[in-house]
């Protein structure tokens, strides 16, 4: 039997963060919304709930991709509406999360702000702005903001990646080049 577990993630705006984890193999499905923690961090800020199996994706993984495909050393202006988070759902996600954090560390120039908080609650955004990324490929915001973090998968990530999801970026990779000589 697999053994399916998830995870929350926010950061950049949610439609990215979707976009970057229903690229990866093994993660089975993306919630798109607003999560809260407890505590100073109970309000909602946008995020997603990644539900995967650690079996084709581990957890490590998972937060290295999350800290390289946003602004995790950086504390702009947004940082409320965009928290730099990840939500554990046990005792034990959360340490280990935090021990993945400070390992990874190393990789980062400058300090990683992102923190690990217990999930509290989700709400789910409105069905018009689900799957955005995949039903909205070409609109500019998706090639200014989304484009470049799927393209930094396929060259940092490609063993975690699906390669079918991301064909097209590779055809249009090809193509801009041809045109650009």
């Amino acid at each position: 039997m697999d053994r399916k577990t998830k995870i929350g993630f926010g950061g950049g705006c949610h439609w990215c963060t979707e976009a970057v984890f229903q690229s990866l193999k093994g993660v089975e499905k993306v919630e798109q919304g607003y999560v809260a923690s407890i505590d100073e961090n109970n309000t909602f800020s946008e995020a997603v709930i990644v539900h995967f199996n650690p079996k084709e994706i581990t957890l490590k993984a998972l937060i290295e991709i999350h800290l390289h495909t946003h602004k995790s050393t950086s504390n702009h202006s947004m940082r409320e509406k965009y928290r730099s988070a990840i939500y554990s759902f046990s005792k034990e996600q959360e340490y280990e999360s935090k021990e993945i954090i400070k390992n990874l560390q190393k990789d980062f120039d400058d300090k990683i702000i992102t923190k690990v908080f217990p999930f509290s609650e989700f709400k789910v955004s409105r069905e018009a702005i689900q799957n955005y990324y995949q039903k909205n490929p070409n609109k500019p915001f998706c090639k200014a903001f989304i484009n470049p973090k799927l393209k930094l998968l396929l060259k940092q990530f490609s063993v975690y990646t699906n390669q079918e999801k991301l064909n097209h970026l590779r055809t249009n990779e090809k193509h801009e080049t041809q045109y650009s000589k």
